[in-house]
């Protein structure tokens, strides 16, 4: 079984959002309140970068806050990561395109150089 650790705070609705759906999912997680425990910011910046609240990681790995977290179970993703049912790592030579970054297009068009007067 996977180890599931939950960043959170005090007061935070979304925190509490996302306990009770890893709870209904039958779930067992470590909560580190970021309210009681200090150091736990620097190591949540240290491994995702984020600051905000709440924060699911698996095994490590980031899922994201409560509207991550609930779409990666309405995917199967959630499921998939807390089982150990990974998908097989893409060769590490390979990236596949991320639908979030747009491939640049070529318009044609260059930028003035600063060292050739305009015309």
């Amino acid at each position: 079984m996977s180890r599931i650790t939950v960043y959170t705070t005090e007061p935070c609705g979304y925190c509490a959002r996302v306990k009770g759906l890893l709870r209904s999912r039958g779930l067992e997680f470590a909560e580190v309140n970021l309210s009681k425990n200090p150091e736990g910011r620097v190591e949540l910046a240290a491994k995702t970068g984020m600051m905000t609240f709440p924060q699911v990681l698996v095994d490590g790995q980031l899922v994201g806050g409560f509207n991550e977290t609930q779409a990666a179970v309405a995917s199967g993703r959630l499921n998939e990561l807390s089982s150990g049912d990974r998908p097989k790592p893409v060769d590490a030579g390979l990236r596949p395109a991320s639908p979030f970054r747009p491939k640049p297009v070529d318009t044609g068009l260059r930028p003035a150089s600063p060292f050739r007067p305009a015309a």
